[in-house]
C-alpha cells in the first residue's frame, strides 16, 4: 500500500483491482468542535442591531426621519422612562407574559398530546391527523371575530387565541419528532419492560426533544403575534392595550417603544430556550454539525 503524507490530509491508495483513477480515500482531519469564544461572539451577535439602532439614531438626529413618522432613540426612551415611573410598563409587561404564559402553555400540551397520539398510532394518526392539517391551514386572525362572537372579549378570548396560534406547530414539530424515534430503540424499551406512559415519558419524548424544543422556540415566537391580535380588542391592560393608546392619541413615541418591548420579549423567549436546551441536552454539543 503506497502513502502520500501531507501537512493536512494522508491520502491511502485503494489496494488491488478497485483502484482507480479517482479513487484515493482522504482521511479526514479533525477540525475540533467548532466552538467560538464567547468574547467573539457576543460582540458579533449584537453588532447588527447596534448598527441599525445607530443608524436610526443618525437619522433622526440629521432630519432624514421625520419625528412624526419615526422618532429617535431619545424620545422613545423619555417615553419608556415615564412609563416607568408611573408604574404602568412593568404592569402592563405582566399582564401581557401572564396572558402569553396561559396561551402557551394550553397550545403546547395540547399539540403535544396530539402529536404523540398521532405519531405513535396509525389510530391516532387518523383521527387526528387531518382535523390538525386543516386547523394549520386557517390563519389565526382569521378566527378572531368567530372568537369575539362565541367567547366575548374578556381573558378567555385572548389565551384561546394564542392557544390555537401555537397549537399548530408544536403538533407537527412533535409528529415529526415522534416518526422520527428510531423503531429499535422502541422495541429495546418494551424489552425492557416499558409500556404506556413510562414507554412515553422514559423513550419517546426525550429522543424527540430537539424538535420538542425547536417547537416550543417557533410557538413563543407566534404567541407575539397571537398577543397583539388578543390585545387590540376590549382590554384595559397590556402592551396592546398601550399600542391602541397611543393609536388614540397619536403617540408614535409610544408606539415605537411597544414595537421594541415586542421585539425585546422575543429574545428573551428565544433565550430562555436556549438557555433550556443548555441543560435539557448537553451531550449535543459534542455531536452536533457546529
Amino acid at each position: 500500500m503506497s502513502t502520500e503524507t501531507s501537512t493536512e490530509v494522508r491520502r491511502v491508495a485503494v489496494p488491488g483491482p478497485a483502484r482507480t483513477a479517482g479513487s484515493d480515500l482522504v482521511r479526514p482531519v479533525y477540525r475540533g468542535t467548532g466552538r467560538r469564544s464567547r468574547r467573539r461572539s457576543v460582540p458579533l451577535r449584537f453588532s447588527v442591531p447596534l448598527l441599525l439602532i445607530a443608524v436610526w439614531w443618525l437619522g433622526s438626529a440629521t432630519g432624514w426621519f421625520s419625528a412624526q413618522v419615526l422618532p429617535g432613540p431619545p424620545k422613545v426612551w423619555s417615553a419608556f422612562t415615564e412609563l416607568l415611573q408611573t408604574g404602568q410598563l412593568a404592569d402592563y409587561t405582566l399582564v401581557s407574559l401572564q396572558r402569553a404564559a396561559a396561551g402557551v402553555a394550553l397550545g403546547v400540551a395540547v399539540g403535544l398530546v396530539f402529536g404523540v397520539l398521532s405519531g405513535l398510532t396509525a389510530l391516532g394518526e387518523e383521527l387526528i391527523d387531518a382535523t390538525m392539517q386543516i386547523n394549520r391551514a386557517i390563519p389565526f386572525l382569521a378566527l378572531v371575530p368567530l372568537f369575539i362572537a362565541w367567547f366575548g372579549i374578556d381573558e378567555k378570548f385572548k389565551v384561546l387565541l394564542i392557544a390555537v396560534a401555537t397549537v399548530a406547530p408544536m403538533y407537527a414539530y412533535t409528529y415529526l419528532g415522534v416518526r422520527n424515534v428510531d423503531r429499535k430503540l422502541l422495541e429495546a424499551a418494551r424489552s425492557f419492560g416499558l409500556r404506556g406512559a413510562r414507554l412515553v415519558f422514559g423513550t419517546v419524548l426525550p429522543t424527540a426533544l430537539p424538535s420538542l424544543l425547536m417547537a416550543l422556540r417557533i410557538c413563543l415566537s407566534i404567541s407575539i403575534t397571537g398577543l397583539i391580535a388578543a390585545e387590540q380588542v376590549g382590554t384595559r391592560e397590556g402592551i396592546g392595550y398601550l399600542v391602541s393608546l397611543a393609536q388614540e392619541y397619536n403617540r408614535t413615541d409610544y408606539m415605537v417603544l411597544c414595537v421594541v418591548l415586542y421585539a425585546v420579549l422575543g429574545l428573551l423567549f428565544d433565550a430562555a430556550v436556549r438557555v433550556l436546551e443548555r441543560f435539557a441536552m448537553p451531550w449535543r454539543a459534542g455531536v452536533a454539525a457546529r
